[in-house]
């Protein structure tokens, strides 16, 4: 079943919930992420962006996930 970018928010919103969190895309399986988050202040990009994958819970595990493409952009807050 297809993910849309609103329940990708929604997943990442429960992680992160004072991020600014920008997701586009609408075909269901590719989409582009930006998420702008104090937790990250001294972390590196792969820290990072581990924790946002871990924050979608599975949806982009293998053959199986919802979500076969994701770029991804993590930021702290200017």
């Amino acid at each position: 079943m297809p993910i849309t970018a609103h329940e990708i928010e929604s997943l990442l919103r429960e992680s992160f919930p004072d991020a600014t969190i920008n997701v586009q895309g609408d075909d269901g399986a590719h989409y582009a992420a930006e998420v702008i988050d104090e937790s990250f202040r001294g972390k590196n990009r792969v820290q990072q962006q581990r924790a946002v994958y871990a924050a979608l819970k599975g949806k982009m595990d293998g053959n199986n996930g919802e979500l076969h493409a994701l770029a991804l952009t993590t930021k702290v807050p200017d």
